[in-house]
């Protein structure tokens, strides 16, 4: 790689990080302004164009980041399974191990699913879809679920993805000490977990509802 292209690829991170780092503080991604940003990573605001058309694409660029780390997560998860028999709370502990080394990207995911740019929440609900996609394939070739048809792998899929991603900003943010919780949010997710693979252990369809 030339010295330019590397230069090139180092501030392209660089607004990148600053769009995180200004989020540290309570901001949502779409209050950021594009010169904020630029300030941030210590170039001009026209310099910002080299990179990126706009805001949303830089969110969409975070998105990708953050896609990549998830994924990495769950293959980590997916041989804790297949390979190590990994039980829900190993699972769990993995992930929450990624999201304390990641917790930037994950903070971003946690409130941009909700947030104000809609491109930012499409690409997030594309990657939730994906994620939860992947896990009933995955589902489906585990022998303790082969009692479930397509339907209730990928409804099962849907709700662990969903209770992950809901769980996120318990994970990421210090309880409230005025609210105390009987539960840790590790705990938490761990237990709501167990609650939806022993109900799909006993699922016999709508038709059986016994």
């Amino acid at each position: 790689m030339s010295p330019r292209a590397e230069q090139k690829l180092q501030t392209r991170q660089a607004l990148l990080d600053a769009a995180c780092e200004l989020m540290q503080s309570g901001r949502g991604f779409g209050s950021i302004s594009l010169r904020e940003v630029a300030r941030s990573a210590g170039i001009v605001p026209t310099g910002f164009y080299r990179h990126f058309p706009d805001m949303d694409a830089l969110g969409l660029a975070l998105v990708g980041e953050v896609e990549t780390t998830f994924r990495d997560t769950i293959r980590r998860v997916r041989h804790n399974e297949f390979e190590l028999g990994g039980i829900t709370d190993a699972s769990v502990r993995i992930f929450l191990d990624v999201v304390a080394a990641h917790r930037t990207q994950f903070l971003f995911l946690a409130r941009e699913q909700y947030g104000g740019s809609h491109a930012v929440r499409q690409a997030i609900a594309r990657l939730r879809h994906g994620i939860s996609s992947d896990l009933a394939t995955d589902l489906a070739r585990m022998p303790r679920w082969q009692h479930l048809d397509h339907v209730a792998l990928s409804m099962m899929a849907d709700l662990v993805v969903k209770t992950v991603f809901a769980t996120l900003p318990e994970l990421i943010d210090s309880p409230d000490p005025a609210c105390p919780e009987p539960l840790s949010a590790q705990e938490k997710i761990a237990q709501q977990l167990r609650f939806i693979f022993i109900g799909a252990r006993h699922w016999q369809g709508l038709s059986n509802p016994g």
